[in-house]
């Protein structure tokens, strides 16, 4: 037994592996910061996790990132923003991060197991693993992602202007997403689960005050109808049974996101829905070089553009927090 737990030791410790910055997630804040991080020579290694490039993969058209006049698919988008990542330097590889040991003190090593078998030491860590949005899980709703189906009304809202959409959700989000469609699109019809809803009453009133906006009660998705993309919805009134088909050609979650932060959960602050706490106006966490940007620290905002800021001030941040470290050992030495 002795001798098996010392094998296993050394075969761990043959793949044990120093870097300056890990990058962990693989969406606009990931890529941002492997851009700034890889030119301030900090060498970065970016592990993509489950889903490469983040939730812009599933996203068809993306038409509001600054830089595009013509719009562009979100795969495509992801490609670029990898290559330029390369460009400077970035090992981008796959694999998940599946466990992770930061350090309390300043300077010290974070050890992060990859692929539950290879143990890599970084002095830096940028998290950058998003926040996935929830969905109904219905085969109809899954099939037209894309296609019509969108968890976004503020990423997506712009392709269905003067056109008739539904959107499903209760919370502030979902009232502040319908508002936001009403104001561009023919008509909006408001599927609410339960007799009342738990937006703030400001959101409420908002919503009610708006004549295009019909809120539907105790009311769910029975199906979405179409092949290729969403022409109708079918509902079904969850106290009398009740069916009934309307003609839309768009349907927006808003029942809420989950932040992908299980695997932190212990070891970085978080608010009581799990998204990771960051002083300030900075992506510091509450461990000394461990940084935090894009969705997984977001909840307001959620768009592509600012997780990209917050990937380059991640960076930038990480650069900061090395080179003190670098200027107190020449001071000591």
């Amino acid at each position: 037994m002795y001798n098996k737990f010392i094998a296993e030791d050394l075969v761990m410790s043959e793949q044990i592996e120093r870097i300056k910055t890990l990058i962990v997630g693989s969406g606009p804040a990931g890529y941002t910061a492997a851009i700034y991080a890889s030119r301030a020579d900090l060498k970065p290694v970016m592990y993509t996790g489950m889903e490469p490039g983040g939730q812009l993969t599933t996203t068809t058209e993306v038409d509001n990132f600054p830089g595009y006049p013509e719009g562009i698919d979100g795969p495509t988008m992801m490609v670029q923003l990898q290559k330029q990542a390369e460009r400077f330097g970035t090992e981008v590889r796959i694999g998940m991060v599946t466990a992770v040991e930061f350090s309390d003190e300043i300077g010290g090593i974070h050890k992060v197991t990859v692929d539950d078998s290879k143990l890599i030491e970084a002095e830096t860590v940028i998290i950058s693993t998003g926040a996935t949005a929830k969905y109904l899980n219905i085969p109809s709703e899954q099939r037209l992602r894309g296609g019509g189906v969108s968890a976004c009304a503020v990423c997506d809202g712009f392709f269905y202007k003067n056109q008739e959409v539904a959107i499903v959700g209760a919370g502030d989000t979902a009232a502040e997403e319908a508002s936001y469609l009403a104001n561009i699109c023919k008509k909006v019809t408001m599927l609410v689960r339960k007799d009342h809803m738990r937006a703030s009453k400001a959101m409420q009133h908002r919503v009610n005050n708006l004549d295009n906006i019909e809120i539907k009660y105790n009311t769910e998705v029975d199906e979405v109808l179409g092949e290729q993309v969403v022409e109708g919805l079918r509902m079904v009134n969850n106290q009398t049974g009740e069916k009934e088909d309307i003609a839309i050609t768009g349907l927006f979650i808003a029942i809420g996101h989950k932040p992908n932060t299980d695997i932190f959960k212990g070891q970085l602050k978080m608010d009581e829905t799990g998204y990771i706490i960051t002083e300030g106006k900075s992506t510091k966490t509450n461990k000394p070089g461990v940084f935090a940007s894009g969705d997984v620290q977001d909840k307001e905002y959620r768009q592509a553009v600012t997780a990209a800021g917050t990937g380059c001030m991640a960076a930038l941040d990480a650069e900061r927090y090395l080179a003190s470290i670098e200027s107190e050992e020449t001071v000591v030495s």
